[in-house]
């Protein structure tokens, strides 16, 4: 079992910056995928951002540039850095665990809303 605590969601102005956290804990393969995925209303789920545990990354084209997810694996916690926040990122995001022979594991998720 895994559990997932985000944090650092919250208002933000057009053109502003949001730091999200997720802590994973309990029974944690070395092997992993980590990553970020949001949903907004009448929308589907779509990734965010992902990144392995060793530091490889994937980003959703429409936040090139803008976000960077990055891990501290020594604390078991992936971080999403958002900048230039745009309204269309309003929505929930939520943080998902993956890992070969494992079940996928997600956060309670956390919102984000841009607006002026």
């Amino acid at each position: 079992q895994v559990r997932l605590v985000e944090s650092g969601g919250g208002l933000v102005q057009p053109g502003g910056s949001l730091r999200l956290s997720c802590a994973a804990s309990g029974s944690i393969r070395r092997a992993n995928t980590m990553g970020w995925y949001r949903q907004a209303p009448g929308k589907e789920r779509e990734l965010v951002a992902a990144i392995t545990n060793a530091g490889s990354t994937n980003y959703a084209d429409s936040v090139k540039g803008r976000f960077t997810i990055s891990r501290d694996n020594a604390e078991d916690t992936v971080y999403l850095q958002m900048n230039s926040l745009k309204p269309e990122d309003t929505a929930v995001y939520y943080c998902n665990f993956r890992a070969t022979g494992s079940p996928i594991y997600w956060g309670q998720g956390t919102q984000v809303t841009v607006s002026s």
